[in-house]
């Protein structure tokens, strides 16, 4: 069976890599990430995953496999910032306060799919407006849930989390080896 990797992430590819996994093809799904009016961050996270999944082609012998990570700072979703002005309020109305990182994985063969959702919670110190600054002219912000990636320099602000480091990355290992292994595709570990 080929693996195909529904989304154009290296931090997701890199994740597959430390696994040992190396998909066969990957094929983004171009859908709308829109959240829908009065959605909540856990459903919208699994939408979103379900609508990647569902709008990648693939053959009888392929595995398909798609996620999708939503920060979430209590109801409230923070998507990608859409520039360097919305990075700064994300950052800002992180700073000092706990927050969940909701990745959820779907997989699909055949007509068959399985899903998972991993929630984190991340807690942000109290961070300066140089912090803020610098942060924002690493350019690491662009195109992260949130405004951060804490595998980069924003590790510097997160003294405490609970779950998933993978997770917060944007693909959480466990989940996603059971999930493949469950779609019968036999590189997972």
């Amino acid at each position: 069976m080929r693996l195909i990797l529904g989304s154009a992430s290296p931090r997701r590819r890199e994740i597959l890599a430390s696994l040992g996994i190396r998909p066969d093809a990957i094929r983004a799904a171009d859908i709308d990430e829109t959240p829908l009016k009065g959605e909540l961050p856990r459903p919208y996270c699994e939408r979103v995953t379900r609508a990647k999944l569902d709008a990648i082609a693939s053959a009888p012998d392929e595995v398909v496999l798609c996620a999708d990570t939503t920060v979430a700072l209590g109801r409230r979703i923070l998507g990608k910032p859409a520039d360097a002005g919305a990075a700064a309020a994300f950052l800002y109305s992180l700073s000092g306060r706990r927050h969940r990182v909701i990745t959820a994985v779907a997989v699909r063969a055949g007509d068959r799919h399985w899903t998972r959702t991993q929630e984190s919670v991340v807690r942000f110190k109290r961070l300066s407006d140089d912090e803020v600054n610098a942060y924002l002219a690493s350019g690491e912000w662009e195109g992260k849930a949130g405004g951060y990636a804490i595998q980069g320099r924003a590790a510097a602000f997160v003294p405490w989390f609970s779950g998933s480091y993978s997770g917060i990355m944007g693909l959480p290992a466990a989940e996603t080896v059971h999930l493949l292994q469950a779609a019968g595709w036999r590189g997972a570990a």
